[in-house]
């Protein structure tokens, strides 16, 4: 498996490389770290570090994503830019996730959501050797698979459609559009995705942007995609949001459902927000598990499989 990954790592390296993107390696350890509703940093505490003199910073992040330090370097002016490195989430353990784990993210500089899907596909493409890569939107894939259209359904529509997979699950979502699309998306619709060839799933609810812009036709739904193959989420895409105060905006919504689903909240005002409020160009970034690419490459069916190391071995 080791010769495996070398093979992955070079030609990941080589598709980008020859669109002229720049690799750049960010740190692991930052005092900031993106605020994600439902994704756990791992906290380093500043004084285990044992650093010679105070640096104001009480703790720091093991980073969940490069994102942040990636834009900080967009912002000071970098060209479009590729890292390869681990990132870190607490909690994260099974078959299709370790507590470290490699990353491929890239951001690509003036290209929008049609110009980035159309560069996934083609990396996807050329990673798993299929002929054609698939697009379907979000709505129809719910409409497809489902019946119901996510937005235009009621709530007491998708109530049903969640209870019939677990109805004392279902009734803890009763009321959150969002929760109960995000169940049935991960229990009816993703497994099957790109059974057959790599798929994107592409404009999300505007509900569920993350750090994505609205989309430009439709104010209902984002610039957000995702990479599915054999019914395995690989990648999520944005064109990436450019307001600083929506940003803002955005991260105390997620630290409320932080609190509220016993998390702890994160810092709002990092320095990606003043790096963006200088002015972040206008690019699309697309992050990918590089661990379950490899997994699906070679035919596993687990991240142990693949990883060098698993969290229990390491």
């Amino acid at each position: 498996m080791v010769i495996a990954r070398a093979k992955l790592l070079k030609l990941v390296r080589q598709f980008f490389d020859n669109r002229e993107f720049y690799e750049v390696q960010p740190p692991c350890l930052s005092a900031d770290c993106v605020v994600d509703a439902y994704i756990d940093p791992i906290v380093i505490e500043a004084q285990r570090l044992q650093l010679p003199s105070p640096i104001g910073r009480e703790r720091f992040f093991l980073q969940s994503s490069p994102e942040s330090a990636m834009k900080r370097m967009l912002v000071a002016g970098a060209p479009s830019i590729y890292s390869i490195g681990p990132v870190f989430r607490a909690g994260e353990h099974g078959p299709l996730h370790n507590l470290e784990f490699t990353m491929l993210e890239w951001y690509h500089l003036q290209a929008d959501v049609e110009t980035e899907i159309e560069l996934l596909r083609a990396f996807a493409c050329e990673m798993l050797g299929a002929s054609e890569c698939d697009s379907i939107r979000y709505a129809d894939a719910f409409c497809q698979h489902l019946g119901v259209h996510p937005l235009d359904a009621s709530l007491d529509e998708l109530f049903d459609c969640a209870a019939e997979i677990d109805e004392h699950l279902a009734e803890s979502m009763r009321g959150d559009r969002d929760a109960m699309l995000d169940f049935l998306l991960s229990e009816k619709i993703q497994p099957k995705l790109g059974l057959d060839r790599p798929l994107v799933l592409r404009d999300y609810p505007a509900s569920q942007a993350a750090l994505a812009n609205v989309a430009s036709d439709d104010a209902r739904f984002a610039a957000r995609f995702e990479l599915y193959y054999q019914g395995t989420e690989l990648a999520n895409g944005y064109e990436e949001l450019l307001d600083a105060e929506e940003l803002v905006r955005r991260a105390h919504e997620n630290n409320t459902r932080r609190i509220q689903s016993g998390r702890v909240a994160l810092p709002v005002e990092t320095s990606l927000v003043r790096a963006m409020r200088q002015g972040l160009p206008a690019c699309s970034g697309v992050a990918l598990g590089l661990d379950r690419l490899l997994m699906l490459r070679v035919g596993a069916s687990t991240l142990a499989e693949v990883l060098p190391l698993t969290i229990e071995s390491a």
